[in-house]
């Protein structure tokens, strides 16, 4: 009774109120109504004392003798619980919650609520204290009493069960209570109070939680840093004795009762003060590595920075709520990183330093671990690891200055310890999905490991970082980028080999791609054409800029190349994989195609370069060879335009020759694909080097549509005619024998004839080595076994240096081409010739294709080609009768002294004649007849050329008279069956008769 009646704060706390209030009672009175409150019995009427006139008995005691306040707060209990219960009930039964209770008690909690507010205002220091303990405990009794009443919400439920308890009068009056003693003691003591809330949150938690979250939100900056100083303050006590740590996600610190409880509170806090959460969590953080004083000036003189004990646990502290509580890691992870700056990892070393092994073994666990489970951040916890991990031996990118050697070892070790743990994870993991595959999906739900999870983000950025080859770095880079690969599964393991084909710049980090297929492809398989069929899709999204794509090509292609390793007798994994990407590349054929007329030469010549060696599949679709031979046979003109004007720049030609070169094995590669690309190629060349875009390459000019070079835009004036006109009037004033090709002009009615302009002929040697160039490659298609049709398209030849013959079939398919392109109103039965007399009436044709072999030197080298595809060279009859019709007419209208004064007409005249002997169309004897043209005048030249018409008339060029060889491999003419030809070498005789003096070492090439 000495603790119950003292009085001794009793003249501290005395006012006008209070004395009002003890005046009002007379000692007798005071005397009877302690004896009545004490023994529960009316002192006066002798019977017991109800519950409500007791608790007022106990209300006047309180107002009249404050030194009974223990044993009037410790009785009002029953009261509050009693109204609690009837509260409760009402709800249950489906009343009013009002009713029935506030005749009896809801008064008296309220008369009750009044004194102890009263008090608190007048006299805090002596009252605060008391209240806030007797009122938090009693919320945690009646919380944990009362949570399985049937009306009572889950503890999860806060909003719900906290909505309930406030409706209550008697809480709520607990709840205002307990705010205003809080209120009241944070200038001079809120770590009692506080205290309290911990030790009532760890003894009815979870009921308990909602008072934590009610209060969190009235008071949060309070509540988070006093909760955190007073749980720091429990983990070191406790951690003197027996400190526990949370080790690889199994809870060893059990035994810590505060801590579990401060991670409640400040969960529940964080759903609406996460930013002040994380400011106090920092500044924790900070202030314990710093050796100054404290940074907060409202800190008192018994806060925990003034303790050095404090102070060195504050971090393993921090780890162990970070261990408990994933979402408060998340909120500091991110400036957590930012903050550790050479001078804080240095202090950081300086108190780890301190610790016994055993214990700073448990921390870096602890820390691997929450990096682990990290859920955000960990691309940057990352980066942070490996650069300060780093060599100093190694420069590093960017502002970051070398660490100190010590810290640098501790980044290393716990970057190692990390990777040893992921690995782990990962793979144990994968075999427990393995073992047990019908509950793989709950397996796999349980096994999420938060920091790969968001590394997958990032794949692109851990590529980039990988190709660095720093020393050390790269090599744990690509060992996180394999359990990465193999715990994301194919889609994350696709997504890295793409990214490292797209980004390698030379064998030594394209090397990290056969490193990591290597690793990935025991467990994953069809890799390889994933990863190509990636790359096709960034190639469709135009996800890549011309300098990736391009690097992303010459990847392909070098990957290709490593197969020549096989073949020289060293097949490993590298090989294998060049397997695997030839065929997927392969299979992607008419999606590389398009590349090969990119914009950027550099992307099309990368093209040209995988196409080039990459396997052609096994079957595609006709739509797709045919677009592909298109866009090679157009980019082979472009390589050759490219190479001119890189030689005409000055400039090193050794790229673009490299282009010419591929885009040259492509397109013979190609036309031994099948039948329908070596056609495919033939006619889209023999098209191309006829262009008018491309003439000038193999030296021709741009003729019009009757042969005539056209004069340059800007040579030729405007006569402001109009050729719609012109033509609807030349068309009905002038009756053309002939076709609708043979209309054309010599110029303008009144304006004059045409502007003949000499045009700028292009470097002879350029336009000689792009007709070596074309040949080559037309040679080439045609000595491929693509036309199997033909008897000589597979023969084998006997000497290996020797060329294969030309295949007759490919020959042929020149022919018609050029036929078609040339004349095109040529009927493909016009083999026969007439007598010469009658090619005037196709005069106007005759010169069109004259005009054509001027514009385009190129054809007499296709003709050649032609001739060596016998009988090929008989479905030209009509250009070659064309062509010698006109130089016939220009010899005999010619007065010129000697043939050599008409250079053009005597090289063509030459190439004719020796085309058709080349193409067996005449026999030796004849065929050598232009051996003699430059001794001779042009009468005399006309007189050989008429007699080599005559035998092509008398003996018709037909591709039935030819008769395959087996021995030569060709096809061959017997001349003996075309009667004697002893006729037609008459007036060769006669011409070499006359000019015996100049043409008798000519003789022998006559003889029949």
């Amino acid at each position: 009774m000495s603790a119950v009646f003292d009085g001794s704060p009793l003249k501290a706390m005395q006012s006008s109120h209070t004395h009002t209030a003890q005046t009002a009672l007379s000692g007798q009175e005071l005397s009877q109504e302690i004896k009545s409150f004490i023994s529960g019995v009316d002192t006066v009427q002798g019977r017991k004392l109800s519950v409500r006139e007791h608790a007022r008995c106990a209300v006047r005691l309180l107002r009249s003798v404050p030194a009974c306040r223990g044993a009037v707060l410790e009785h009002l209990r029953g009261v509050y619980d009693e109204h609690v219960s009837a509260f409760l009930h009402n709800l249950e039964t489906e009343g009013d919650a009002n009713s029935g209770v506030s005749s009896n008690l809801e008064d008296i909690i309220q008369e009750v609520h009044g004194v102890l507010s009263e008090f608190i205002r007048l006299n805090p220091r002596a009252w605060a204290p008391l209240v806030s303990a007797w009122a938090v405990d009693l919320l945690g009794q009646l919380s944990s009493k009362h949570a399985g009443r049937r009306v009572a919400p889950h503890s999860s439920s806060l909003n719900e069960l906290l909505q309930l308890w406030m409706s209550c009068a008697a809480t709520r009056s607990l709840m205002e209570a307990y705010s205003q003693c809080l209120a009241a003691m944070l200038a001079w003591c809120p770590d009692a109070c506080v205290d309290a809330l911990l030790d009532t949150s760890v003894q009815h938690s979870p009921h308990f939680d909602w008072v934590v979250a009610h209060i969190g939100s009235a008071f949060p900056g309070t509540i988070i840093s006093r909760v955190l100083a007073c749980g720091l303050k429990d983990f070191c006590s406790h951690g003197a004795k027996d400190q526990g740590l949370v080790v690889m996600g199994v809870e060893k610190g059990s035994r810590v009762p505060k801590i579990g409880s401060v991670v409640g509170i400040l969960g529940h806090l964080a759903a609406h003060h996460s930013d002040s959460i994380r400011k106090e969590l920092l500044r924790m953080f900070q202030e314990s590595l710093s050796p100054s004083s404290p940074l907060s000036p409202t800190s008192s003189s018994t806060s925990w920075e003034s303790s050095p004990q404090l102070r060195r646990a504050a971090v393993p502290f921090l780890l162990q709520l970070a261990a408990m509580s994933p979402n408060l890691f998340g909120a500091v992870s991110a400036e957590l990183v930012e903050l550790l700056r050479p001078p804080v990892l240095l202090q950081l070393q300086a108190l780890l330093q301190g610790l016994p092994r055993e214990e700073l073994d448990n921390m870096l666990g602890l820390a691997v671990h929450l990096i682990s489970q990290s859920p955000s951040g960990g691309a940057r916890v990352l980066r942070f690891l490996a650069d300060t991990a780093t060599p100093a031996s190694v420069i590093i990118s960017g502002p970051t200055p070398s660490p100190h050697e010590g810290v640098r070892e501790g980044c290393d070790r716990l970057l190692q310890m990390l990777l040893l743990h992921l690995h782990k994870l990962v793979y144990n993991r994968s075999d427990g999905v393995e073992g047990n595959p019908h509950h793989s999906v709950s397996f796999q739900s349980q096994t999420v490991i938060p920091f790969l999870e968001e590394l997958q983000t990032h794949v692109g950025e851990l590529c980039a970082e990988t190709l660095r080859l720093e020393r050390k770095r790269h090599l744990w880079l690509h060992q996180l980028l394999c359990l990465l690969s193999v715990y994301g599964g194919p889609s994350v393991a696709t997504e890295a080999l793409c990214q490292l084909l797209t980004q390698a710049r030379n064998p030594e980090e394209l090397a990290l791609a056969w490193q990591l297929h290597t690793t990935l492809s025991s467990c994953m398989a069809g890799l390889i054409p994933a990863a190509v069929a990636r790359c096709v899709a960034q190639i469709h999204t135009h996800t890549l800029g011309p300098r990736q794509l391009r690097q992303l090509l010459l990847n392909l292609a070098a990957a290709i190349q490593s197969q020549d390793e096989e073949r020289r007798g060293a097949p490993g994994a590298q090989s294998t994989m060049a397997v695997q990407v030839g065929s997927a590349v392969s299979g992607h054929l008419h999606d590389f195609g398009p590349l090969l007329l990119h914009g950027d030469p550099a992307v099309s010549h990368a093209a040209v370069r995988l196409l080039s060696v990459s396997p052609l599949p096994r079957t595609s679709s006709p739509a797709h060879l045919l677009l592909v031979s298109r866009a090679a046979v157009t980019h082979f003109f472009l390589a050759l335009r490219r190479r001119v004007d890189v030689g005409n720049a000055g400039r090193d030609g050794g790229q673009a020759g490299e282009a010419v070169n591929c885009s040259v094995l492509l397109l013979s590669r190609f036309a031994a694909y099948s039948p329908l690309t070596l056609k495919a190629v033939l006619q889209q060349l023999v098209e191309g080097s006829l262009h008018k875009g491309n003439a000038d390459l193999f030296g021709g000019q741009i003729a019009d549509m009757s042969g005539a070079p056209v004069a340059a835009p800007s040579v030729s004036p405007d006569l402001g005619a109009s050729l719609l006109d012109i033509n609807c009037r030349f068309g009905t004033t002038v009756n053309f024998s002939g076709s609708v090709w043979s209309v054309f002009h010599a110029g303008v009615i009144g304006k004059g004839l045409k502007v003949r302009t000499d045009t700028p002929l292009p470097d002879p040697s350029w336009v000689i080595q792009n007709i070596q160039t074309l040949l080559a490659v037309i040679v080439q298609c045609c000595s491929s076994s693509g036309l199997n049709g033909s008897i000589n398209g597979s023969r084998p030849s006997s000497d290996p240096d020797e060329p294969l013959p030309i295949n007759a079939e490919a020959a042929k398919v020149i022919a018609v081409t050029l036929v078609e392109n040339v004349c095109p109103d040529v009927a493909n039965g016009e083999l026969s010739w007439p007598p010469e007399e009658h090619a005037r009436t196709t005069v106007e044709r005759d010169i069109h294709i004259r005009r054509c072999f001027e514009a385009h030197p190129v054809l007499f080298a296709l003709l050649q080609v032609v001739a060596a595809g016998r009988p090929a060279l008989c479905y030209c009859s009509a250009v070659l009768r064309g062509l010698l019709a006109t130089l016939l007419a220009h010899w005999e209208a010619s007065r010129e002294a000697l043939s050599t004064d008409s250079p053009w007409h005597l090289q063509a005249s030459c190439l004719l004649v020796s085309c058709m002997g080349e193409g067996q169309l005449l026999p030796p004897v004849l065929a050598n007849v232009h051996e003699a043209f430059p001794h001779l005048t042009p009468f005399e030249v006309r007189l050989l050329l008429l007699a080599v018409w005559e035998y092509v008339r008398g003996n018709g060029p037909m591709p039935q008279k030819f008769v395959f060889s087996s021995e030569k491999g060709l096809f061959c003419r017997d001349f003996s069956r075309d009667g004697d030809v002893a006729r037609y070498v008459a007036p060769i005789h006669s011409v070499l008769h006359k000019n015996i003096d100049r043409l008798g070492h000519l003789c022998w090439r006559f003889q029949l």
